[in-house]
């Protein structure tokens, strides 16, 4: 069963956003995905992905200046 999540982080000061992310993803399986809300662009957060297993893809946001989906590679 694939799960579809949606993770709201404006105005959390850094490394919170980074950190919650990163715990909501960690038991993530194929087919799972985070929509992430969030008012800055987290190039550290892609880094962290690429390097651990994890696909993204980036949009202009409707309701904050960014909407990030995460997903684990398969």
């Amino acid at each position: 069963m694939t799960r579809e999540l949606v993770l709201d982080v404006r105005g959390m000061e850094p490394p919170q956003p980074l950190e919650l992310v990163l715990e909501t993803i960690d038991d993530f399986a194929v087919g799972d995905r985070l929509r992430v809300i969030i008012d800055c662009h987290p190039l550290p957060l892609f880094r962290i992905l690429g390097e651990n297993g994890y696909a993204y893809s980036e949009a202009p946001g409707t309701e904050a200046n960014y909407e990030i989906t995460i997903w684990r590679k398969g």
